[in-house]
């Protein structure tokens, strides 16, 4: 794993994008982060702190897919908290780069 920043890098990159990616054949509840190699300079695994709809979410990870960016998992708790599901749009704001 990457180490921790020792100052969290603001971020400020806000998109829209729908829930589910598709990788390998299989439908993933995430969500793609457009331009994440060009943003994070690679495309390993970065932790950020975000929203989603305005929901909070901290210290979550993004992971490579093999598809040249990375992705924001979606888990059904957060699903449930957005009152979304795989297909709907979200808007997302990555705020800080923790690793």
């Amino acid at each position: 794993m990457a180490p921790r920043l020792e100052h969290p890098i603001p971020l400020d990159h806000a998109f829209s994008a729908t829930i589910g990616v598709d990788v390998k054949g299989d439908i993933w509840s995430a969500i793609t982060v457009p331009g994440s190699a060009q943003l994070f300079g690679s495309l390993r695994s970065v932790r950020v702190d975000a929203t989603v709809d305005d929901v909070s979410v901290v210290d979550m990870g993004l992971m490579p897919t093999g598809s040249g960016e990375l992705v924001l998992s979606v888990s059904a708790a957060l699903r449930k908290k957005l009152g979304k599901d795989v297909g709907d749009r979200v808007q997302v704001v990555l705020l800080r780069r923790l690793t």
